[in-house]
Parts: C-alpha cells; sequence; structure tokens
C-alpha cells in the first residue's frame, strides 16, 4: 500500500482569483495561489492542488482579487514628498533652480530625509510599490529607514559638482559613497548604487572615477540624461557632443546604467542604447507636468531596450502612483507613436515590475512570481464598481485600476498592508510629523 505524500509546510498560501506572473509575459492564471516560505516563493499553482500539496501557517483567501508582483518605482527622490505641491505649474529649470534647490539647501539634513522617506514608504505600500530607485542626499538615512520600514530600495549615492548638506567637495561625495556602500554590502533589502545627478551638473574627473569605481565595486549608475532637448542643445555648445555621446565617450552608455527620462533621442542614439544594453527609466507624469519632452517608447521598447517606470520626486509629479503611471506611460506611447497598439497593457505592467527590477539589477530576485523569487506581492481588489465588467486583468489592471483597490502587500514574505491596513507605520504620528514639515515649508519665500 503506497502512502500518501504528508502535505508540505509554508509560512503563506495566498489564493486569488487570478494570478498575473509576469513572466512568462501577458499570462493569467486562473484560481491559483502562491506558497511561500521563508519569504521565498515555493509554487504557483491551482488552487485546489495548492491545498493539497502545502500546510500552510497562514491562509489569505483573496477571491476577486488578482495577485501580481510588487511594482517597482524605478527613478525617485522620496524625501520630496514632503514638498508635494511647492512651486507647481512651472518650467524645469526655474523651479529647480529658483525654488526646489533654495528650500532644500535650507532644510536637508537626516531628519527632513527619514520623515520624507517614511512618508513616501507609506504612500508606496498603500499603491503596491515594494520597491524603489531612491537617488538623493544622505544616502546613510536613507538605508537606515527603508532597512527599519522593511522596504526593498536600491539607494543611490550622490555625486553633484557643488558643496551641499552631504559633502563640501568632490573628494567628500566619494568618500561618503564608498562607506555607505561598504556597510551596506550584503544587505538583504537595500542594495547601493552610484547616483550622479546629471551631465550637466557632474564633471568629466568625476564621471571618470565613477566609472573606475563602478566597475570595481560591480556597481549601477543611476543618471538623469536628455531630460529636455534644452539639455541635449546646450551640451552641444560647451561639449561638442549631445550628452549621450559624451557619456559614451566617458565608458559609462552600458549594461550598468540606468538612464532616466530620456526624451529627445534620435535614432542612432536609440540603437546604441540597444546595442549597449543600457536600462531608461519613463516617468511619463513628471516629464509632462515640466513640459520635458516625449520619451519615444515604443520605438526604444522595439529596439529591444529594457524599459522601466518611475515616478519620479512628489514635487513634480504630485504622487508615487505606480498604477497611474503605467496608464498614463501606455496612453502617452500611443499618442507619441501615432499607433493604438504602442505599448500594450501587458507591456506597461512589464515595465512597472520586472523591467524595473532588470533596470536596478534585481532582475533575478523580483519583479515576476517565478518559484526561488523573494515574495513581494500585492493583492488588487477588482470587485470594485470601477473595474467591472471585468474582460481582460491585464487591460483592466492597466487602464481602469485605481491604487486605492490595492488590499494587500507583502515584502519578502511579511505582510506590509492588509486589507488596506498598514501594518508597520503608525499613521497617526506620520501625519503629525509632516505637519510640522508643512508649517516650516510655508514660512520659506521659494516656497510660493
Amino acid at each position: 500500500m503506497i502512502e500518501p505524500h504528508s502535505p508540505q509546510s509554508c509560512d503563506l498560501l495566498i489564493e486569488a482569483g487570478w494570478v498575473v506572473p509576469v513572466e512568462p509575459h501577458g499570462v493569467v492564471l486562473d484560481d491559483h495561489a502562491v506558497a511561500v516560505r521563508n519569504g521565498e516563493i515555493l509554487a504557483i499553482l491551482p488552487r485546489a492542488e495548492a491545498r493539497a500539496r502545502f500546510a500552510a501557517a497562514e491562509v489569505v483567501e483573496r477571491p476577486g482579487h488578482v495577485l501580481l508582483p510588487g511594482l517597482v518605482n524605478a527613478h525617485c527622490h522620496n524625501p520630496m514628498t514632503l514638498l508635494r505641491g511647492v512651486a507647481d505649474d512651472l518650467p524645469l529649470m526655474t523651479w529647480l533652480q529658483d525654488h526646489i534647490w533654495p528650500i532644500e539647501g535650507a532644510l536637508i539634513g537626516p531628519e527632513f530625509v527619514a520623515d520624507g522617506i517614511e512618508l513616501a514608504v507609506a504612500e508606496m505600500l498603500r499603491g503596491g510599490t515594494t520597491c524603489a530607485s531612491e537617488d538623493y542626499f544622505f544616502p546613510d538615512v536613507q538605508a537606515a529607514t527603508y532597512k527599519r520600514l522593511g522596504f526593498r530600495a536600491l539607494v543611490g549615492l550622490p555625486v553633484i559638482q557643488f558643496p551641499t548638506a552631504w559633502a563640501s567637495s568632490q573628494d567628500e561625495y566619494f568618500d561618503k559613497a564608498l562607506e555607505v556602500h561598504d556597510n551596506w554590502r550584503g544587505d538583504a533589502l537595500v542594495r547601493t548604487c552610484f547616483a550622479p545627478h546629471a551631465p550637466y551638473t557632474v564633471s568629466d574627473e568625476s564621471f571618470a572615477r565613477i566609472r573606475m569605481l563602478a566597475d570595481q565595486l560591480d556597481l549601477l549608475v543611476h543618471l538623469h540624461l536628455h531630460e529636455t532637448a534644452h539639455e541635449a542643445d546646450e551640451a552641444v555648445k560647451q561639449h561638442g557632443m549631445r550628452q549621450i555621446a559624451r557619456i559614451d565617450r566617458l565608458g559609462l552608455l552600458n549594461s550598468q546604467l540606468i538612464a532616466v527620462h530620456m526624451t529627445a533621442l534620435t535614432e542612432a542614439e536609440i540603437a546604441l542604447c540597444a546595442e549597449r544594453g543600457v536600462s531608461v527609466v519613463h516617468c511619463p507624469e513628471s516629464n509632462l507636468k515640466l513640459a520635458s519632452g516625449f520619451c519615444p517608447v515604443e520605438k526604444l521598447r522595439r529596439a529591444g531596450v529594457n524599459l522601466a517606470l518611475g515616478t519620479d520626486g512628489c514635487a513634480s509629479n504630485n504622487d508615487l502612483d505606480m498604477f497611474g503611471e503605467m496608464r498614463t506611460a501606455a496612453l502617452l506611447a500611443k499618442g507619441v507613436a501615432q499607433d493604438a497598439s504602442a505599448l500594450d497593457a501587458a507591456s506597461a505592467l512589464r515595465m512597472a515590475t520586472l523591467g524595473g527590477a532588470r533596470a536596478i539589477g534585481m532582475g533575478e530576485t523580483i519583479g515576476s512570481i517565478e518559484p526561488g523569487k523573494r515574495a513581494d506581492l500585492v493583492c488588487v481588489d477588482l470587485r470594485e464598481i470601477e473595474t467591472q465588467p471585468l474582460h481582460h486583468v491585464i487591460s483592466q489592471l492597466v487602464y481602469a485600476t485605481g491604487r486605492q483597490q490595492v488590499s494587500d502587500v507583502w515584502i519578502d514574505g511579511r505582510a506590509k498592508l492588509r486589507q488596506r491596513v498598514l501594518v508597520d507605520i503608525d499613521t497617526d504620528a506620520l501625519k503629525a510629523k509632516v505637519a510640522r514639515w508643512r508649517q516650516r515649508i510655508a514660512t520659506m519665500p521659494a516656497a510660493r
């Protein structure tokens, strides 16, 4: 007589009306479950099979919900949540030089960074985002705050040509960058990369040093590049070549580059990015709000460039809503390409998940629901009036779903949002801290 197999133990079994694994592309699995143990995805299988195969410490039943990978915000300045709504409706350089930089110059410090990130994490979790690629000052504080909140992050090590509250000289920027990198090397949740601000604020000497260290330490480089046509024109006047050509000459146009914005690209530049393995982060809503230009997303996609999505900072967006970003990206791509089939829903979702994970060097760890990957997962309730009738799950996620329909979020298999309630963040205390920052910022002339 053959004895029946005993069920395997697992920590968590999530049962959902649908599972969208992202890989394979465009697949929707009806009435499936995902088993998790020690923060790792064990299996994706039909719900009835899952019940028979696994003895779970916790079973989460979400009929009428879709389970998908956690969204990846591949470019943000999260402490700037505290500047949400400041100096709206202004051109990029006026907004930056006359308002944002003066306010930051007066306020930037460890407390500002920590409180801004906590506000951002609360917002991102409530919107289904489980990982962010951060680009701001005080990366030591950023890393510690993300770790404390149990949120996955790629923390940029800033390099910029002028003194800031973080560093007063180029040597200090690099010395501090290496110290932060060493302190967080090998951490399970927080990784680091170089984050030179932009070609117009970083010298050739600093770029050469970044290239050398990035190669030695195997670090990515997170860079604003071709944000506007004006920048490209000014680069020709100053350096005799467009920004991409300069970055290429300095040896940084390669598979380690996370190129953010990328408007005003030529066909040759698109082909070169594809050839070199550059990842492009598209920030459609920030680009629209600042009238920065249009990233040729469909041309990049057809050329084979890995594409990701980012919100940019709350001072230029003004939210961290990746569902909104997906919808805007898909619609804008169609208008720019003058092709209604450009950037279909499944491809937009891929940008916000696996494309983002690959861009920030975490494609083997997160971004899709596959056995062996970390259990960064999101449940979205599609039973609401706004997403009925439900003809096509992925289409509904991209074109009709609002972030308020996110019900549950897990990072590394740990619950971070449970039926719309944040698990680890005291929202009343957070709101009180934010109110104090609002009062302080309101007194500053640059905030008006």
